[in-house]
């Protein structure tokens, strides 16, 4: 029997746009070399109840082997669309990559999306198959299936309130595992087969968009398009064999399946995954990684917890401090102004006495290889980690290329450039200023959606939404995202990203939103950052008792009225923030107000806030601002709010 011409075409259509991809190159195919060549060695740890528990190569492709098995044997078949939820465990890595022997695709889902949003995601997808972390996971899907009866089979993780009560269809992760060893015992040849299924062709995971306008896309990444972007990634040093990574970001996001299965594939990572969230801190100093990656959001939340605990301390270890940091800073900043940084005693010293022991009070102290990507990083939060002794680095992607397609080398210190293309990876600009990317590691499309396909993939090159220039040394700088480049009143032209980026270097601002289509003047929606507004607070005397009444003290206003000056001083002429207010809570992706990964909502923030906009253009000082409430069931609610509403007196 032959096979029906679409999928002769399709095969054909996939070797004619990789000619470089190996049918048998695939990431199943790298677990089981590595599990061959070296069957003993540790791929991964989890800590639970605060016990490491290894699992070798060996290990790791039994268990992929044996769930796909089981899958299969409960009627996965190749083209399925599998739901993952939760947050980062060894099963829910396993489960994806047996539904990849299978060539049906994981699709990854935020453990935090509210019920409506999986509801979505699983009615886009035809999703009839979902692994679920634990008891909270379920019972969401339990929830999305009064509504959505296709979902036939649900299998959980953690045992703990379901085993032995589970609702029907719903079952363990080590069952399905059970039944998936039975038939490989039973039939001999079904584990070579299983790994000779996959294909490079074949999409190895389905990831999403952020959905900031609308519905999030599908973006189908195949087991090519990894394996290409990790080994252009490795070939510019990025990454390097046998590195010691911490899976802590979430499994939705590109860059974890990237770093926790592509690129621990390839290059044989131990990837160690912290108890729970709230723990990934205290677990990354016993992990002690190598590799380390963070978003600039997280990078501040570390420095300023290392503040605060400075500012609690006192005697000789404050001094020190304040006698090291400061000279350590000075030569990271002469370096940035490309003037020779000075080392010397005090760097020897400083290193024995400071910068080491506070590295490795962090788990940063085996770090070789830092980076930092999503938006722009705060100059001082930049230098003083560089001070600390990282080199740490930014890169730019996004999850259409594999979020690996440009980044920094090892001598690039620059706070406006995100560095230089990949080897594989072909960058330009095209005349509206638009960065255009190409090569392996691009994916061929979006999911379901041909329109979409057309207006991003253009003769071959990715159009990346993001406007940028390439610097005459070769490094791209990014301005932010095309489609958000508007006018003011006047014509002037301004990216508000450009803005907020600046505004959030300020430890005290965590969130911001500028505001000035078709205005007069700018103006600024502020959220103040907790942590370290509330320390200021306690230093400085300043009363409070909750978020909302923080925000709204005078002297708060002060504080961050400065930071706001100080982003001004460096602004083109014409795109100062005038005025501003202190919003009484954060940006929350439960209120739809900013997606998962902290973009930006702006129909939202402009509808949602459209009365504080209005008032802070007709120049009021205050307004009583009905504030909607969504409580944990759903419900939603008012609150009157009292906001104060600012100048920012220095603005030009």
């Amino acid at each position: 029997m032959q096979p029906e011409p679409s999928i002769i075409d399709a095969v054909v259509n996939a070797d004619a746009l990789h000619p470089n991809w190996k049918r048998e190159d695939h990431i199943l195919a790298r677990l089981a070399k590595n599990a061959a060549e070296h069957p003993n060695q540790i791929a991964m740890r989890e800590r639970d109840r605060g016990i490491w528990q290894e699992y070798s190569w060996t290990d790791y492709l039994n268990a992929v082997l044996e769930f796909a098995a089981g899958l299969e044997a409960r009627g996965v078949q190749p083209g399925d669309v599998v739901l993952v939820i939760g947050d980062n465990r060894p099963n829910l890595y396993f489960g994806m990559l047996g539904a990849a022997c299978l060539r049906a695709i994981p699709s990854p889902a935020y453990p935090d999306a509210p019920t409506e949003e999986v509801a979505a995601q699983m009615a886009r997808e035809d999703i009839r198959f979902a692994i679920a972390e634990d008891q909270e996971q379920v019972d969401k899907l339990l929830e999305v299936r009064e509504g959505y009866p296709s979902l036939e089979l649900i299998i959980y993780d953690d045992p703990r309130g379901l085993a032995g009560s589970e609702p029907e269809g719903v079952t363990g992760f080590n069952t399905i595992r059970a039944e998936g060893a039975e038939r490989l015992f039973a039939e001999p040849g079904l584990a070579d087969d299983l790994l000779a299924r996959p294909s490079v062709h074949d999409v190895a995971v389905l990831m999403h968009s952020s959905g900031t306008t609308g519905a999030p896309k599908g973006i189908p990444l195949k087991h090519g398009h990894v394996l290409s972007g990790v080994r252009n990634a490795a070939a510019a040093g990025y990454f390097h064999e046998g590195e010691v990574h911490m899976a802590y970001l979430p499994i939705a996001w590109v860059g974890d399946f990237i770093f926790s299965i592509g690129a621990a594939m390839e290059l044989r990572f131990t990837v160690n995954i912290p108890e729970a969230q709230e723990t990934a801190m205290h677990d990354l100093r016993e992990i002690a990684p190598t590799l380390y990656f963070a978003s600039p959001r997280a990078w501040s939340a570390m420095l300023t917890r290392v503040q605060v605990g400075i500012a609690e301390t006192t005697g000789i270890k404050r001094r020190l401090y304040e006698y090291f940091m400061p000279k350590a800073m000075a030569a990271e900043r002469a370096k940035l102004d490309g003037k020779p940084g000075r080392g010397g005693l005090n760097r020897w010293l400083g290193e024995i006495l400071i910068y080491g022991p506070l590295r490795d009070q962090l788990g940063l102290g085996r770090v070789k290889r830092a980076y930092t990507a999503g938006e722009a990083i705060g100059e001082d939060v930049f230098l003083w980690f560089r001070a600390l002794g990282l080199n740490l680095r930014q890169f730019y992607g996004q999850t259409e290329n594999c979020a690996l397609a440009v980044a920094q080398k090892p001598e690039d210190i620059s706070l406006t450039t995100v560095g230089r293309p990949f080897p594989g990876v072909e960058m330009k600009i095209d005349e509206h200023g638009e960065i255009l990317l190409k090569g392996d590691n691009i994916f061929d499309g979006y999911f379901q959606n041909e329109k979409a396909t057309a207006e991003t993939l253009v003769d071959g090159w990715l159009m990346t939404g993001d406007a940028g220039q390439i610097e005459p040394d070769g490094q791209l700088v990014v301005l932010g995202r095309v489609s958000e480049v508007i006018e003011k009143a006047d014509g002037t032209r301004f990216i508000p990203t450009y803005i907020e980026n600046r505004l959030k270097f300020s430890p005290y601002i965590k969130d911001a939103a500028v505001v000035g289509k078709g205005r007069d003047m700018l103006i600024a929606i502020v959220c103040v950052d907790f942590q370290a507004v509330g320390q200021w607070a306690q230093e400085h005397g300043v009363a409070y008792t909750s978020y909302a009444e923080l925000s709204q003290q005078p002297r708060i206003y002060d504080l961050i009225e400065a930071q706001i000056a100080e982003v001004n001083a460096h602004l083109p002429h014409g795109l100062s923030v005038a005025r501003f207010v202190n919003l009484h809570k954060e940006f929350d992706p439960d209120d739809g107000e900013v997606t998962r990964t902290r973009k930006l909502k702006r129909n939202v923030i402009d509808d949602r806030y459209g009365p504080i906009i209005e008032a802070l253009n007709a120049g009021q000082d205050q307004i009583d601002f009905k504030a909607q409430i969504v409580y944990e069931n759903g419900q939603t609610g008012s609150l009157d709010r009292a906001l104060r509403l600012a100048d920012v007196k220095e603005a030009a």
